[in-house]
């Protein structure tokens, strides 16, 4: 169902980068998930080298012990992979669509506002836009995807 990453046909180039771009690569992913602060550790153990994959359409990984952990388009900010969401639901901001979004939102669709104010979904307050978000299935304990806000929740 799906396919394993081979990174020897997709990636140009797959390098251990430099101690000061790891440093920066940390800092920035540290900066734009405060709560990873408190995991730091278990996220980002010492003496062990962060690797950065460049693939297609300017698409970088951000691997550590061979697993990749994030991942951010050209210059834009990091995202976490579900596998990373998975083992820390907290760092993210959740929203949850309701019952009937399921199966649409699995198959890749953008959920509409109807989605996430019906009854069954759920919103937190005082999310502003471009805000990164875990979305999460009534029911589930989960999330079935990672999104960003186009709207703020005060405008929903």
């Amino acid at each position: 169902m799906f396919k394993k990453l081979s990174l020897k046909g997709s990636s140009n180039t797959n390098n251990q980068i430099k101690s000061s771009l790891q440093r920066n690569i940390k800092n920035s992913i540290l900066a734009q998930y405060p709560k990873l602060k408190d995991i730091e550790e278990d996220v980002f153990p010492k003496k062990v080298p962060i690797v950065q994959v460049k693939c297609q359409n300017h698409i970088n990984l951000v691997l550590i012990n061979n697993e990749v952990l994030f991942f951010n388009e050209r210059e834009g900010p990091y995202y976490p992979t579900l596998r990373f969401l998975h083992k820390y639901p907290n760092i993210l901001p959740h929203v949850q669509v309701d019952k009937g979004a399921i199966k649409f939102v699995l198959q890749g669709a953008n959920i509409m506002c109807r989605g996430l104010t019906s009854p069954g979904a759920k919103m937190e307050v005082d999310l502003p836009v471009d805000a990164i978000v875990a979305v999460m299935a009534e029911g589930k304990d989960h999330a079935s995807a990672i999104g960003v806000m186009k709207m703020s929740t005060n405008d929903m």
